[in-house]
Parts: structure tokens; C-alpha cells; sequence
């Protein structure tokens, strides 16, 4: 059952612990409001000198040290192993925009994990950001208005149906599939439009589109129905 205990207007800054890039972690914390840590990006973020506004998770893998910087009521543990810290720290927090850095870098069952939560939540607005890519799950349709040879790859994560303008190799008459056809390697020819049948399907650009990306998304007319 979710429990929203983050309640937000603006866009919220959601640190795992995956540790990255030191500056891009400190360029994300310059323009945040809110900053909210998943276990142990707790200790990231306190070691760029910078202490969450709540720390969220099981908090098993979290310092001792960053919980006891930490007033109580700033701490929320939730206990249950049945969903990774990420998938915790999404159902708590209700905002336009979640941007989460600190999950795609490190293990690779960490980040197929959050790749997971991003198609269990289609109907938020969510952008993971990595050392190299941004990803998002689309709406029912996104709009993109991304330069020309600009690389735009698709991965669905269940069997989904749409239609494209402006890639290189459309998306028309497709069913993408993680099992047979995905969409990855795509290039732009201008502007790119997706639109979707059906929830499930990731975008994946690189990070130097990751503010052309929060504005697509916040931006979108619609959202999916939540799951």
C-alpha cells in the first residue's frame, strides 16, 4: 500500500546510492528544492557535504553516522524486503517531477531493478540520470525537440504499440518487445514525437538532454492510468 509522507509543488531531487560523478551530483543539488535520499544515498550526499531533507528506505545499507546526523523525524524506515529502496522512496513522494541520480551506475541488478520501477509507476513523471544517459518512461505522447543525429533509443519493458515522427527508423506498425523487437540505437531527424498505445515503453537519451527532458515530461497533456 502506498504512504505518501513527501507531498511537493516543484520538482523533488531522489539520490540513491549507486555513487556517481561528484560534480553532476553537485550541478542536480544546485537547482533542487527538495532532496530526498534512498538508504544509502545518504551517505553520498553527506559526503559532498550536503545532508538529506528526509532519508527513505529499509536503511539497512545506510552509515550509522549519516542516520545520527540526521534529526528522527527526518528518518522514515520502511521495513518490508518485498521492493527495492527506490521503488520505497517513489510510492512516499508526490511531486510534478521526481529526477533520481544514483541508480543507474554500479550493478547491473540494481539498475534492470529500477527499470522495473519505472514501468511499475507509469503514471508519474520520473527522469533516472547516469554518467552518460537519461531515462524516463513515456507518456501517451512526449514531445521532443532534439537536433538532428541526436541518439534517441526505446526499450519497452512489456509489448507496446505506437507511432513516431521524426526518427530515423519509425516506430509505425511495431510491436516492441524486450524479448523480440526493441527500439534502441534510433537517431532523430528533428523534432521526435512518440506516441505509445500502451504503458511500458522507456526513452533513453543522453544526459546532455536531461533539462529538455524534465520540460517534455512536465509538459506532457497526459498521463497512464497508475497500475
Amino acid at each position: 500500500m502506498n504512504h505518501v509522507i513527501v507531498f511537493r509543488d516543484e520538482p523533488v531531487l531522489l539520490v540513491g546510492g549507486a555513487v556517481g560523478d561528484n560534480a553532476q551530483l553537485a550541478a542536480l543539488l544546485d537547482k533542487a528544492g527538495t532532496v530526498i535520499a534512498a538508504d544509502s544515498g545518504g551517505d553520498w550526499l553527506r559526503a559532498v557535504g550536503r545532508l538529506p531533507d528526509l532519508l527513505i528506505g529499509d536503511l539497512d545499507s545506510v552509515s550509522e553516522a549519516t542516520r545520527a546526523a540526521l534529526p528522527p523525524e527526518q528518518v522514515h524506515r520502511i521495513a518490508e524486503q518485498d521492493s527495492t529502496d527506490f521503488d520505497k522512496a517513489i510510492r512516499s513522494i508526490s511531486a510534478p517531477l521526481i529526477v533520481g541520480i544514483g541508480f543507474l551506475g554500479g550493478r547491473v541488478d540494481h539498475l534492470l531493478a529500477a527499470m522495473t520501477v519505472l514501468a511499475r509507476y507509469p503514471d508519474r513523471a520520473i527522469v533516472l540520470v547516469g554518467d552518460r544517459d537519461v531515462v524516463a518512461h513515456v507518456p501517451p505522447t512526449l514531445d521532443l525537440p532534439l537536433a538532428p543525429g541526436m541518439r534517441v533509443s526505446l526499450f519497452p519493458m512489456r509489448p507496446v504499440r505506437g507511432v513516431s515522427v521524426g526518427l530515423r527508423w519509425p516506430i509505425d506498425g511495431l510491436t516492441l518487445s524486450p524479448d523480440t523487437r526493441v527500439g534502441t540505437s534510433n537517431l532523430a531527424e528533428g523534432p521526435v514525437s512518440i506516441t505509445p498505445q500502451e504503458a511500458g515503453l522507456l526513452v533513453i537519451l543522453p544526459v546532455s538532454e536531461l533539462a529538455l527532458l524534465e520540460r517534455a515530461l512536465t509538459r506532457a497533456d497526459d498521463s497512464w492510468p497508475a497500475l
